[in-house]
């Protein structure tokens, strides 16, 4: 009888940490933000420091934009190029002027939302702007930051 109590307790421990895990890992999504262009800005960072935008104005988040020089038009295929030869890139959105795009971590599944705004060329350059930002959590150990200065360098290839 002892036996089957301690198998029944061990049981029991491990439905436990899986229903833990299931649900942790099913967080770690996050829903998807109301994102976009709105009065010709990328949407703000939150105060926490897990986002940067080129278009912020604190310290804390601000991220240089990306300069291209070349069209709009030739900048856009660049960039879909880069994102589309990355892993766990989800695109879902390609406008003349905007697209945004979903990252995936490998380990734990979180999600980042990731834009950029290029309004009209000035001078034969782009200007990229940028919104890279965690889903969940308060700091993501700089990896939005880590993921712009990436796609910039791809771009200076």
């Amino acid at each position: 009888m002892e036996k089957t109590q301690k198998g029944g307790r061990a049981m029991k421990k491990q439905i436990i940490v899986v229903l833990v895990n299931l649900l942790l890992l099913t967080g770690c999504a996050g829903t998807m933000s109301e994102l976009g262009i709105k009065n010709g800005e990328l949407t703000p960072c939150p105060k926490t420091p897990n986002c940067v935008n080129s278009q912020a104005v604190g310290e804390k988040h601000y991220i240089q934009p990306i300069r291209y020089a070349g069209t709009r038009q030739e900048m856009r295929v660049r960039l879909l190029q880069i994102l589309e030869a990355e892993k766990r890139t989800n695109i879902l959105t390609v406008q003349e002027d905007y697209v945004r795009v979903e990252f995936t971590s490998a380990l734990f599944r979180f999600v980042d939302d990731v834009e950029f705004y290029f309004p009209e060329e000035q001078s034969g350059e782009t200007v990229i702007y940028v919104r890279s930002a965690s889903r969940l959590g308060y700091s993501d150990l700089g990896a939005n930051r880590k993921r712009i200065e990436w796609i910039r360098g791809e771009f200076n290839k």
